[in-house]
């Protein structure tokens, strides 16, 4: 059985992207001798890695990588997320080694943090759609980080080294969508290092229970921010005729407290941070899941969760996202048209075929999410 170190550097703040690292690695045991090595960027920064942000090679997390390659002798390194803690001194060993590597693509910020003048990165009155940063009037450099020029900076120093890395012939590279697909040919990237393999997601085909509420809310999880277009969803939901439902929104962040002040209403509920198991207990019983996003998203996992629960979306129709519907799907809306988004809010609460609908994005996300399917790819991409 081949051998697979994964590689990843886990968020401060766990999100999506950490989650569907739990998934697949659930997915790849069942078919390979899987082991995982993790750094945490949540853990306080120490000297090496003050170091690396200079040398963007970090001792100490090096040597954690080399104690994995001697002890268990992988036959293929699975990497993803390596900023910060991980460093990118891991992919100088990995050449050295001659270790057989891919690596995961999971969002667009290379895109974002490539350059140091603002002026590559977002086009005046338009802010970008991979990371939703607004160009100030005047402004020169390119300030990612909202909070910090420095870590900017230091960002962008890493990332010009990483677009050059993952360009290195022996690496070959997985995305999520076509979409992604294209950007990275649009960027340079040789057609041929570039593979399609989708996240693992479990299809729970789990029915409504007969004494549970059953589609009398609308909902939304995730992180309550600005870049999630949370504020403009509930705008819509103000304005449209909700005949009795409510819009649960689930999650914390940053906008949480004024999104409470400004929009105290019976029918809308904001619950505060969930787990993940209670909020697929939520997805469950609603009527149907909504996200404003104004971000490219990789693989939205609450739309494709939903969709393998057999619960409907609402989501703009920009980037990748269209991928995981049925080409005909009716409940997307123009990104960034809101009165749109009133329109298939209505349309969601209004329609009585509910459950036929959600046969069909159950159909569609099983079929593109296949265990067959995906190990596949899988494979097709490690065979090169």
């Amino acid at each position: 059985m081949k051998k697979i170190l994964v590689i990843n550097t886990k968020y401060q703040i766990t999100g999506g992207e950490d989650s569907n690292i739990v998934d697949e690695l659930k997915f790849l045991q069942k078919h390979y001798d899987v082991e995982y090595l993790e750094y945490d960027n949540s853990k306080n920064i120490d000297i090496f890695d003050l170091f690396s942000f200079i040398t963007n090679s970090n001792m100490k997390s090096n040597k954690k990588l080399k104690q994995h390659l001697r002890e268990f002798k992988p036959d293929l390194v699975y990497v993803h997320n390596t900023w910060f803690k991980a460093s990118l001194g891991v992919f100088n060993i990995l050449q050295k080694e001659g270790i057989q590597t891919i690596i995961k693509l999971h969002n667009l910020r290379y895109y974002c943090a490539k350059s140091y003048l603002i002026s590559k990165h977002v086009k005046p009155g338009k802010p970008c759609s991979a990371c939703n940063l607004d160009r100030k009037k005047l402004q020169v450099l390119n300030k990612y980080f909202n909070d910090s020029l420095l870590k900017s900076l230091i960002l962008i120093r890493y990332t010009k080294k990483f677009i050059k890395i993952i360009k290195r012939k022996q690496f070959t590279i997985l995305t999520i969508t076509d979409f992604h697909q294209q950007f990275l040919l649009n960027l340079g990237i040789k057609e041929e290092k570039i593979n399609l393999y989708s996240n693992p997601i479990e299809i729970r085909t789990i029915k409504k229970a007969n004494n549970t509420p059953k589609n009398d809310y609308i909902l939304y999880a995730g992180r309550l921010s600005e870049e999630k277009g949370v504020g403009e969803l509930l705008d819509s939901w103000k304005k449209t005729d909700t005949k009795g439902l409510k819009l649960k929104i689930i999650g914390t962040g940053p906008l949480e407290d004024r999104l409470i002040n400004s929009f105290q209403h019976s029918d809308i509920i904001f619950t505060g941070y969930l787990n993940n198991k209670a909020v697929l207990e939520e997805i469950k019983n609603s009527r149907a899941v909504v996200t404003a996003t104004k971000m490219y998203e990789g693989q939205p996992r609450l739309l494709c969760e939903a969709s393998s629960l057999g619960v409907l979306s609402i989501y703009p129709s920009f980037g990748g996202m269209d991928e995981f519907f049925p080409p005909d799907y009716n409940f997307s809306f123009k990104q960034y048209d809101y009165e749109n988004l009133i329109e298939k809010l209505s349309a969601i609460i209004n329609t009585e075929s509910i459950e036929e609908e959600g046969e069909r994005v159950l159909n569609f996300i099983s079929a593109k999410l296949n265990e067959s399917k995906l190990i596949k790819d899988f494979q097709k991409a490690i065979e090169g």
